[in-house]
């Protein structure tokens, strides 16, 4: 299965706000909104479970095959499988660019990426899903451009970014592996988990 690439509020409005899909400003409008919608009727058990999965997927921007690699790498991995499968999904190079502010959405940052924009430890990395490790150091093959669109990350301390004045230059550093409790994504992990147990 391809990656999606139709309307993006179509799936918002179906799965609740995706913030890696919308900026911040329109997302919490949508947040508002869905405030007030009422629930039609009780779920079923593996529609919850199905929709917790399409909501990790739309928003990290996965394909389907993608995802289940992710899954067989945190099943093999030491500790809870879905904290270490939202960890892989947050040290991708494309989500550290949107969570530094370097780009609006997840899909901005994607593009950034692939065009190759984005440097790391000084070279051009072109591939969206390069999993990034502490002490990496995240800039631009042209700082002066971005430089004034950079702003403060978003509230998280994996991250850091310096800003130096008088060179127009910028840089974007991964301190740690990101904690539980600053994943964007207000999502279940395990109802996940518990999907691809059945599938697999």
């Amino acid at each position: 299965m391809s990656r999606y690439r139709g309307p993006r509020f179509k799936k918002i409005r179906r799965l609740r706000a995706l913030p890696g899909l919308i900026n911040l400003f329109k997302y919490s409008k949508i947040k508002k909104e869905n405030k007030n919608i009422p629930f039609r009727k009780k779920k079923k058990e593996y529609r919850i479970r199905l929709e917790e999965k399409q909501r990790l997927r739309f928003h990290y921007g996965l394909t389907e095959r993608q995802l289940v690699r992710y899954m067989h790498i945190a099943g093999k991995s030491k500790g809870s499988t879905g904290q270490v499968l939202l960890q892989l999904l947050e040290m991708r190079l494309d989500n550290i660019v949107f969570r530094l502010n370097m780009a609006s959405t997840i899909p901005g940052a994607r593009q950034l990426v692939n065009h190759r924009h984005i440097l790391v430890n000084g070279h051009i990395v072109d591939i969206p899903s390069y999993r990034c490790k502490p002490r990496d150091i995240i800039t631009t093959k042209n700082n002066e451009r971005f430089f004034n669109m950079i702003k403060k990350p978003y509230m998280v301390t994996h991250l850091s970014i310096s800003k130096n004045y008088k060179a127009k230059n910028f840089q974007g550093r991964v301190i740690k592996i990101i904690d539980r409790s600053e994943v964007f994504l207000g999502i279940n992990e395990f109802l996940v988990v518990e999907y691809y147990s059945r599938q697999i």
